[in-house]
C-alpha cells in the first residue's frame, strides 16, 4: 500500500475520521488486514457504500487478519444475508440487508444471537435502520472515485532487443473513511 494516503480528523462531534485511498482490488484487502487491529471484538462495524464500492473486498482482508477465511473464500452476503467465519481470535459475521427492508423481516435474522464477545458485525446496508446507527462501534464508508483500464505498453528484453508488448493495467481508486463515535 505504498500509494495509500491517511489522514486524521476530528469532527465536532468528537467522532474519529480516517480516510485511506486504495488503488486496487489487492490494496483494499490489504487496507482490510490492516483495520482488522481496531476491530477488537466485539464489535458491531457498519459497512457503507453503493453495490461495487468494495465492501466485500474489504471483508475479505479483515477474514484473512483475524485467520477466519482466505480472501478467495470470502463472497458477497447478498442472497445468504449472513457469512460466518470462524477464527482463533474472533468470529466474523459478514451480513448483507440490502435486501430486508422491514424491522420484522430483520428480527427473524436473529441478528442479536451473534453478538458475544468474540464476535464481529460487518454489516453493510445497515443504515436502512436506526437501531445500527445508534449501536454501531465503527463505520466504514467505501466510495468509488475512479476505475478505468488502460492499455500501456511494457518493455521487455529479446534476442531482438527491446520489444514492446501490450499489458492492461486496471486501477480501482476507492475513498475508505472510517469513523468511530
Amino acid at each position: 500500500m505504498e500509494r495509500e494516503s491517511l489522514y486524521w480528523s476530528l469532527a465536532s462531534t468528537s467522532m474519529a475520521t480516517q480516510e485511506f485511498i486504495t488503488h486496487s482490488a489487492d490494496e483494499t484487502i490489504a487496507l482490510g488486514r490492516t483495520l482488522a487491529g481496531m476491530l477488537t471484538p466485539p464489535k458491531l462495524v457498519l459497512l457503507r457504500g453503493d453495490l461495487g464500492a468494495g465492501k466485500t473486498t474489504l471483508v475479505k482482508g479483515i477474514a484473512e487478519s483475524f485467520e477466519a477465511a482466505s480472501a478467495e473464500d470470502v463472497t458477497s452476503p447478498t442472497f445468504t444475508l449472513i457469512h460466518e467465519y470462524r477464527g482463533p481470535q474472533a468470529n466474523l459475521y459478514h451480513i448483507d440487508l440490502y435486501r430486508i427492508d422491514t424491522p420484522r423481516q430483520l428480527e427473524t435474522l436473529g441478528l442479536d444471537d451473534l453478538i458475544t464477545n468474540n464476535s464481529i458485525l460487518l454489516i453493510e446496508w445497515g443504515e436502512k435502520f436506526a437501531r445500527f446507527e445508534r449501536e454501531r462501534d465503527v463505520e466504514i464508508a467505501l466510495e468509488r472515485v475512479e476505475d478505468r483500464v488502460e492499455q500501456r505498453f511494457s518493455e521487455s528484453t529479446s534476442k531482438r532487443g527491446l520489444e514492446g508488448s501490450p499489458e492492461l493495467i486496471e486501477e480501482n481508486v476507492r475513498r475508505i473513511r472510517i469513523t468511530t463515535p
